[in-house]
């Protein structure tokens, strides 16, 4: 196969072609453009930088709302936040698991394939101990967990991965549901040791216990969505018809929101002794005429001011002044 012209070596053939010297151009040597790389077949590379440093933003985001969570389910502080995100084979993410661990395999609807969530076991024994009432310590001899220890954290496992929805939204509407844990690394081979997966670690804290909690997502399971992993896409705005619903939906929102309204005849000032002898039938002077408007306020701001009298056998109040912001 014959070598591949670069434009501007086109160019100067035409250009050649037309003044008569085509001849001079034909015997010039061809310029390399660009050097040649070197690719790794053992271990290709999947997922850019870029990708990469989206998906670290996306768990950045669910970091924030775990924390929450986790920190009010267990009464105790809990912090996590992302580590790193890098790509590597599945056999390198799973000969770096020491039993007893606590993997997950998590279905990733509507993507086809599960991914794992490997979680450090001294924060697993952390999480149990909090749930059961303890202070939330670790043990000190690792042993593997029972039947009821693994329920208990089937259900928190369950619940965090509810909060992958939200940051995951803006690329796909996912469904994360887990399917199993075990605590035996044999029992999860889910892809091809060969196949390269995206390995975003959480640093996680609960209370004096610190560990990891390492998400494994296969290559093939986030395939169809690759070109949707940019923070570009991610940040994307709504366009203007999806923003005129959002805004109609809102405005109907607080349009149907109960606030306490409130008219406030009048106020004084007493001392403690003037309150402690008070009786049946004194008169408490107001710093207000009988005859002035009185402040009417919307929860806390003062709004209104209006006149006090009678509707349909009711008291009410006649608004009579709208207050600008910098009037109250």
């Amino acid at each position: 196969m014959g070598e591949i012209l670069s434009q501007s070596e086109i160019d100067d053939l035409l250009n050649a072609l037309s003044s008569g010297n085509a001849e001079e151009i034909v015997t010039k040597p061809l310029s390399v453009s660009k050097e040649a790389k070197d690719y790794n077949f053992a271990r290709p590379s999947k997922f850019n930088k870029e990708q990469l440093r989206t998906m670290e933003i996306m768990f950045d985001h669910y970091a924030r709302i775990v924390s929450s969570f986790l920190t009010a389910y267990l009464r105790t502080a809990s912090h996590m936040e992302v580590a790193n995100a890098e790509q590597m084979t599945y056999s390198e993410f799973h000969n770096s698991l020491v039993n007893p661990v606590i993997l997950g395999i998590v279905d990733f609807p509507p993507l086809k394939g599960s991914i794992v969530l490997e979680l450090s076991a001294n924060i697993g024994y952390s999480i149990i101990d909090r749930i059961l009432g303890g202070p939330g310590l670790s043990i000190k001899r690792l042993r593997d967990f029972s039947e009821i220890e693994k329920i208990l954290l089937e259900r928190v496992l369950s619940q965090m991965l509810t909060y992958l929805i939200e940051p995951w939204e803006n690329v796909v509407e996912i469904k994360p549901q887990l399917g199993k844990i075990e605590t035996n690394s044999q029992f999860a081979q889910i892809i091809s040791p060969s196949d390269m997966i995206a390995l975003v670690t959480l640093s996680f804290k609960v209370g004096t216990s610190e560990g990891l909690l390492n998400f494994a997502i296969p290559h093939m399971v986030i395939e169809p969505i690759m070109e949707r992993l940019n923070t570009k896409y991610w940040f994307r705005q709504a366009d203007d018809e999806d923003t005129d619903a959002y805004r109609d939906d809102v405005e109907d929102q607080l349009e149907s929101a109960m606030v306490p309204v409130s008219a406030e005849i009048g106020s004084t000032t007493l001392t403690v002794a003037d309150f402690v002898h008070l009786q049946v039938g004194d008169v408490i002077a107001l710093e207000s005429y009988a005859n002035a408007d009185v402040n009417i306020k919307v929860g806390s701001l003062l709004k209104f001011q209006g006149k006090p009298g009678i509707s349909r056998g009711k008291n009410a109040i006649q608004v009579t002044t709208l207050l600008e912001r910098e009037e109250q």
